[in-house]
């Protein structure tokens, strides 16, 4: 049985153009849109990504010092994860899996309310963007798991933690895979739909990342980049970057 999606925003932010576009755009701002995925079907409710934190002033203030004043993640009050799922008859406890990627407070901030989930995370990355850096982390650990996700992934419930291999099923007719690029927690989800396969990931930001081979700016390594643009224009019948906007207008 296929599954369905619903895009469900947690939020916006403006970044300059070399983020998003490696080596390009100089002199021009780019709109991001963040996106949670709510997937439905064979029985289960799923997700990707949970949004960022209730507080979102020491983001904003780590973002404004490393990128640019203008650079402040904005959420309006639907934005919220239980607003948003609301709209579709869901409550945070009704989820029965959560998909991160990559390891991030916009997109783990609110782990802990789904409270009955499966959370998803790329075994890779836990150990490398978390338990055991190679090198300095331009961003504190705080910003990357907050302290009240650690202690509910670590101490309260550890048991609802699943580290993903880089390549796994996690569901029938729902798989991941490593990619790298963007982090070291960055994942693809291979989702089966009636429309073909969508496949949603952060190694690209934005449609014309991948579908012009435009690498992404802010990334840790070209060759993954490359590899893992070409590997997903092979296999996704639709391409989901989880922060563009023309997402909404494509679905």
């Amino acid at each position: 049985m296929p599954y369905d999606l619903q895009l469900l925003k947690m939020g916006q932010c403006e970044v300059p153009g070399p983020e998003v576009y490696w080596m390009s755009h100089w002199n021009s701002w780019e709109l991001l849109y963040f996106w949670m995925i709510l997937i439905r079907g064979n029985g289960k409710n799923i997700i990707i990504n949970t949004g960022p934190p209730r507080d979102l002033a020491p983001l904003n203030k780590v973002w404004s010092e490393a990128v640019d004043p203008r650079s402040q993640f904005v959420r309006r009050p639907e934005e919220q994860p239980e607003e948003a799922l609301g709209r579709y008859g869901l409550s945070p406890g009704d989820i029965d899996f959560v998909l991160i990627t990559p390891l991030q407070a916009y997109t783990t901030g609110n782990i802990q309310i789904f409270r009955n989930a499966t959370v998803c995370i790329s075994r890779r990355g836990w150990i490398v963007d978390f338990h055991a850096p190679k090198f300095p982390m331009h961003i504190p650990r705080k910003l990357r798991i907050p302290d009240n996700t650690l202690h509910y992934l670590e101490i309260e419930s550890p048991e609802r933690l699943r580290l993903l291999e880089d390549e796994e099923e996690v569901l029938p007719g729902l798989r991941a895979f490593w990619t790298g690029v963007h982090h070291r927690s960055s994942m693809a989800y291979a989702i089966e739909t009636d429309r073909g396969t969508v496949i949603a990931s952060d190694c690209f930001f934005k449609y014309p990342n991948i579908e012009k081979m435009i690498p992404l700016g802010i990334m840790e390594n070209l060759e993954e980049c490359m590899r893992a643009y070409s590997r997903i224009k092979k296999e996704a019948d639709i391409l989901l970057p989880l922060y563009d906007p023309a997402v909404a207008d494509n679905f």
